[in-house]
């Protein structure tokens, strides 16, 4: 592959030899590169998307330099501060807070869809129980179109809401379903006396031989995990989502490409990631050795939790998930944990490191929130099936904007680099 370099003509006028600039409300202005195929018979190229804009939405805006998440054009710290997850689901599906009549009406829709049907239950039984629970949420969720496929339009704003609804409230007993049957108990019901978060508790740990009373302390902590980690903009599985949509294809199928996409180590299982590393750092006597060992290139040690493909500041969600994890292992009696006390060391000295500090390398949401899982009870397997639970309501909301708007079914190109036109031998 060769570099030349040329000069395109861009401007903020509509002729056929400039490209139009877009703004938006607040961010980069982006370049309408649309016609320049046709017009210069050029492509851009950005692998990884990285500096292109693949749609526009109106969900989430992240500020990377400044450390911002905002839902819906809320600051995240307010949302986690002072609203429940339910309030927070109806902000990103139907872009505004809803009024006490409306979260009634909400929180009703969840309750009548949260049941599996029965032959949804029987599926587990064709899985290993060793099977990972990602793997199981794959299965299950896309043979959800087997149930519903035939008897909706997707085309209907009705049919599209309440795809969405279901998918947000079935979500957590298909995730619960995957532990319990992993370790051979009964599947459990949701309670519809409880709220989203604990309903999840009850169905995660709860026993049928006796009554489970929800910890309003760990309840919290799990409707934190879900606030924070409902939307981030266009990551790798809310635009995978977005891609299946835009085929047309069924709201349960657009899920479960979802799940298999925030399934990576590189995405939804690195916080998995970050307690091996620090179960492999066992204390912090060690950390002078580890944070040497990340700054050697050669080294195949690497820091994990730190840095983040956005945020070039500190992730405002590690700031909220740091001091809930202090409040869980205090409320647990684990105020000792070594865990935690490796991952403050480490944090400290990474903050003061120069190497750190301009690389611009600072804690992200992984960095703390597997110690508070952990310590809740669930196992390592389950934590990335935990922010599948939370990241359905943005990925619900990302499919109905773009049923709304859709622009047509999604087709990126690519620069060949392979043959040119041969012929075989004869």
């Amino acid at each position: 592959m060769t570099k030349q370099y040329a000069s395109i003509v861009i401007s903020d006028t509509h002729t056929p030899n400039a490209l139009p600039i877009l703004k938006g409300s607040i961010g980069p202005d982006a370049i309408d590169v649309r016609a320049l195929l046709g017009q210069q018979n050029l492509l851009t190229y950005d692998p990884g998307f990285r500096s292109t804009a693949s749609c526009d939405s109106a969900i989430t805006y992240i500020d990377g330099d400044a450390g911002q998440l905002l839902y819906r054009g809320y600051a995240i710290e307010e949302l986690a501060t002072h609203c429940d997850f339910s309030q927070v689901a109806h902000l990103l599906m139907y872009g505004e807070l809803p009024a006490p009549e409306q979260q009634s009406a909400f929180q009703r829709n969840l309750n009548e869809y949260n049941l599996l049907h029965d032959q949804v239950l029987s599926f587990y039984h064709g899985f290993r129980r060793d099977a990972h629970p990602m793997a199981v949420m794959v299965g299950v969720v896309g043979a959800l179109s087997a149930f519903y496929q035939d008897s909706q339009d997707y085309s209907l704003d009705e049919d599209q809401h309440k795809a969405a609804i279901r998918l947000v409230a079935k979500m957590p007993a298909i995730a619960a379903a995957s532990y319990t049957y992993s370790i051979g108990r009964p599947i459990r019901h949701p309670d519809n006396s409880l709220d989203y978060a604990s309903n999840f508790l009850q169905m995660m740990f709860g026993r049928p031989s006796e009554p489970y009373h929800v910890d309003p302390v760990l309840a919290r902590a799990i409707e934190l995990i879900f606030i924070l980690h409902a939307d981030h903009e266009q990551n790798a599985s809310t635009s995978t989502v977005r891609m299946a949509a835009s085929s047309g294809a069924n709201p349960f199928a657009c899920i479960a490409s979802g799940i298999a996409t925030l399934w990576g180590p590189a995405h939804g299982g690195a916080n998995e990631a970050v307690l091996n590393m620090l179960e492999e750092i066992g204390s912090p006597d060690r950390i002078p050795e580890v944070v040497r060992r990340a700054k050697d290139k050669k080294d195949p040690f690497r820091l994990m939790g730190f840095g983040h493909r956005v945020y070039k500041n500190y992730d405002p969600r590690a700031v909220l998930i740091r001091d809930t994890t202090r409040q869980v292992l205090a409320h647990l009696g684990m105020e000792n944990s070594p865990l935690m006390a490796t991952a403050l060391e480490l944090e400290r000295v990474a903050l003061e490191d120069e190497y750190f500090i301009e690389k611009k390398l600072y804690p992200n949401v992984d960095f703390y929130s597997g110690i508070m899982l952990r310590a809740m009870g669930f196992p390592n397997r389950m934590f990335t099936a935990v922010f599948a639970v939370a990241r359905t309501v943005g990925w619900v909301s990302h499919w109905l904007e773009l049923k709304r708007t859709g622009h047509g079914i999604d087709r990126p190109r690519q620069l060949y680099t392979g043959s040119t036109l041969r012929h075989l031998d004869k």
